[in-house]
């Protein structure tokens, strides 16, 4: 089985592949061989898997990457029908975060902040239409203000210019800033998920400012279309039972994901949520794809 990862090694996708072909690789008595395939946001590796043979030995472990780039990037493919969901993992939320130097201790006080210097206040993102960007935008627009947009080419690139100051607000994902809300190099102000995080219950979410808001990462697996139901169903069998062995559980809580699991078709429903929100977003903020 040849699993491709459209971003590089390293990355949560990646880290996430890795664990599950191990284990599905057991389960199904196939060795699975992850293929890393970065570039332009993942639609290298998302192309690679909607023209690759759906014979049931390809498949794609993806992140919410893969609606934010479908929506951005427009690709000449249409990776929104021509990949299909096999099965979930797991969420994690976003944190809104800013430098200690910045004085805003809440959204709310952000938001006031952004009001009164429009155009002035830098956040970071992961690059150009990736799910940090967009989620900033999305928040913008609901809340009615503008700040600057500084793209670098990941988070991890983005966090020495956070813990600096230089980029001193990011809407990033979990795992990279907790250790530094330890320390007290950048705070907390809100998690993008519908209800508070449990690692993180003394910080609000973003609904409790602006009501509506809600991004969620998510991590699963996919394939192109066309792909025998029989190995769908396969795979998603598979995927469901490892999701409660303890070692998975342990393994997915200490990347600060919560597992999920499921149907194909629940999967597929958030994919399709996804799209169509983020299609929004970057018609209302005018984001171009680089």
């Amino acid at each position: 089985m040849r699993v491709i990862v459209p971003f590089a090694p390293g990355g949560g996708s990646d880290l996430t592949a890795r664990q599950f072909s191990m284990k599905l690789g057991a389960a199904l008595g196939q060795q699975f061989i992850v293929d890393n395939r970065g570039g332009a946001g993942g639609i290298i590796g998302m192309e690679m898997v909607a023209k690759a043979p759906p014979d049931g030995y390809t498949i794609m472990m993806m992140s919410g990457s893969f609606s934010a780039s479908a929506a951005t990037h427009r690709p000449a493919f249409d990776p929104i029908n021509a990949i299909i969901p096999v099965a979930e993992f797991g969420i994690t939320p976003f944190v809104v975060t800013v430098h200690p130097s910045l004085p805003p201790k809440n959204l709310k006080e952000l938001i006031a902040l952004a009001k009164a210097k429009p155009g002035q206040l830098p956040y970071a993102s992961s690059g150009v239409g990736g799910l940090t960007h967009l989620a900033t935008e999305l928040m913008n627009v609901m809340a009615g203000i503008r700040m600057v947009h500084i793209p670098y080419k990941s988070t991890g690139a983005a966090m020495a210019d956070l813990l600096s100051g230089q980029a001193p607000i990011i809407v990033g994902s979990l795992l990279p800033v907790v250790p530094h809300f330890k320390t007290g190099r950048l705070r907390p102000l809100a998690v993008t998920t519908a209800q508070r995080w449990g690692s993180l219950p003394e910080v609000p979410t973003v609904a409790e400012t602006l009501p509506g808001y809600e991004v969620e990462l998510w991590f699963g697996t996919m394939a192109p279309r066309g792909t025998p139901q029989a190995a769908i169903d396969r795979i998603n069998g598979a995927i469901n039972k490892a999701l409660e062995e303890p070692d998975m559980r342990k393994n997915l809580s200490d990347q600060g994901m919560v597992q999920t699991g499921g149907t194909p078709q629940k999967f597929g429903e958030r994919i399709q949520r996804d799209y169509q929100r983020w299609v929004r977003v970057v018609k209302e903020a005018n984001i171009k794809a680089e």
